[in-house]
């Protein structure tokens, strides 16, 4: 994410059009190339992109290296602000987010019984696999003991949410209503394993094991106060990266389309013209939903953000107004990421607007800025329907596929080993089956020519959950069930004795 820079800095002090040209799609090809190894991946070819895309179309005063070490002092402030909130609210994050996998499972169980099961289920797996997103940095395989004690009773916070998990999953599979003192057992839980300031710890629930899903949450709630050091569930594989084609394919895609914007720049606006490629960076992002979409909700936050930033320039130019300006702009910007792109492209295009002013450059660029952006939006359309239309067809496709091989792995290993391993196959199901849907959606969000047929990839996903839910019940219930006999085989033996 610090890629602005003496690339395309250097290659704009040259004088040479052809060569920021040259720079720009040598860029998107690199770009291009590993944004598809996943979600950090992706983003970092983007800002790699944008950097020299910047770089080459904004002359800043000074040597060619102010630039970059603007940018990365810039980086290194965000950094600061960042780890300063840490400081105080250490591991807050994890910790908000196994919250997060104990609220999701006490709802799950509540569902129980109900056509919304299904659903409580889909929302606990995805908090599930968030949580062991943000989880990631303290399970890495091979990692020393953590001495702070707060990352050691995460860990047991988290490895716990695994097996209740399993055991939701159970319950929800024998589809009936629960009682409130068994759907209150998560939430105690975590009062018990992630207990807030000056809290107590409250007692459990009793919970009687007449089923085997009830036998399974049972067993939980009695090693929420145990040591439970396992890790090898832990380690659940990413999803199936993109292949080699589909890489080289979208990194030639991308840089065509960044050349093209180049080229209509250079006839349109001269050597100023950075936001047609600017514009394609951002919006052809296949692996970041549909395409279509994407343009379409670039276009009415350029529109919005160049409305909203003219207001402001007639309102005043005070310089530090105008800052006050940027940082609501950055917000709105940064909520956007999180929410909605539209809102993301309107607080980025006032933010740039602002910029460019205090760079001292005056000219008339509201309009030519919104045809810009239609433009750009444009050639990534032709391009990626013209060239390669099923894109995310075939994504869908190679994520179901994927997601169905991790489904009759569980199913067939799952009887044969460990506890943790099971668990491990589990997680791994899950999660690709997860990816998956959200795949399939993004495809079906994509318009195709009229009358086109896609595959049911959502019943092939929903038969692959219900087959996992099955195989958890099967699992679970016999691992419980014995248990269960054997803890009462000894508490017959001590009677007699």
């Amino acid at each position: 994410m610090t890629g602005d820079g003496p690339p395309g800095e250097v290659a704009l002090r040259s004088g040479h059009p052809a060569a920021v040209t040259v720079c720009l799609v040598v860029a998107a090809l690199l770009g291009g190339a590993v944004s598809l190894r996943g979600r950090v991946a992706s983003v970092a070819g983007m800002h790699l992109l944008l950097g020299v895309t910047i770089g080459s179309g904004i002359p800043v005063p000074g040597p060619w290296w102010h630039a970059p070490l603007a940018l990365f002092t810039g980086v290194l402030l965000i950094l600061v602000l960042s780890a300063a909130p840490w400081l105080w609210r250490r591991n807050h994050d994890e910790r908000a987010a196994l919250l997060a996998v104990y609220r999701a499972a006490s709802a799950a169980l509540a569902a129980a019984g109900t056509p919304d099961a299904t659903d409580a289920r889909r929302r606990l797996t995805d908090t599930l696999d968030n949580a062991h997103q943000v989880m990631a940095r303290h399970l890495a395989p091979g990692r020393r003991p953590e001495p702070d004690p707060r990352v050691g009773d995460l860990l047991t916070a988290f490895r716990l949410a695994v097996r209740l998990a399993e055991a939701v999953t159970t319950l929800l599979w024998e589809a009936r209503p629960l009682p409130a003192a068994v759907t209150r057992v998560p939430s105690v839980m975590a009062a018990r394993l992630l207990p807030g300031r000056g809290g107590t710890a409250p007692a459990l629930p009793d919970v009687e094991p007449d089923t085997p899903g009830l036998r399974a949450l049972a067993h939980v709630c009695a090693a929420a106060d145990a040591e439970w050091t396992d890790d090898a569930a832990l380690h659940v594989p990413a999803p199936p990266r993109a292949g080699r084609s589909a890489h080289l394919r979208y990194a030639v895609l991308l840089a065509v389309c960044v050349l093209a914007a180049q080229l209509c720049a250079e006839v349109m606006h001269g050597p100023r013209s950075y936001w047609l490629p600017m514009t394609v960076a951002f919006v052809y992002k296949p692996d970041f939903g549909p395409v279509f979409r994407r343009a379409l909700h670039r276009c009415v936050g350029t529109v919005v953000g160049v409305a909203a930033i003219g207001a402001v320039a007639l309102l005043t130019q005070d310089t530090y107004a105008l800052i006050g300006v940027v940082a609501l702009f950055g917000a709105l910007m940064a909520v956007g990421v999180r929410h909605h792109y539209a809102l993301a492209t309107t607080g980025l295009t006032a933010v740039v607007f602002v910029l460019v002013d205090l760079l001292g450059d005056d000219r008339a660029l509201y309009v030519p800025r919104i045809l810009d952006t239609a433009l750009a939006a444009a050639i990534v359309l032709v391009v990626h329907f013209a060239v390669w239309p099923d894109s995310l067809t075939h994504r869908a496709s190679a994520r179901t596929e994927a997601a169905l091989d991790a489904a009759l792995r569980y199913r067939d290993l799952s009887p044969v080993v460990t506890p943790a391993q099971r668990q491990a196959l589990r997680r791994t199901a899950y999660r690709q089956l997860a990816e998956a849907r959200r795949t399939a959606a993004h495809a079906r969000r994509e318009p195709g020519p009229p009358g086109r047929r896609l595959p049911d990839w959502e019943e092939t996903i929903t038969a692959a959950e219900q087959l996992c839910d099955a195989v958890t019940a099967r699992s679970l219930g016999a691992t419980a069930s014995a248990a269960h006999t054997a803890s009462a085989g000894s508490s017959a033996r001590a009677k007699r004795e």
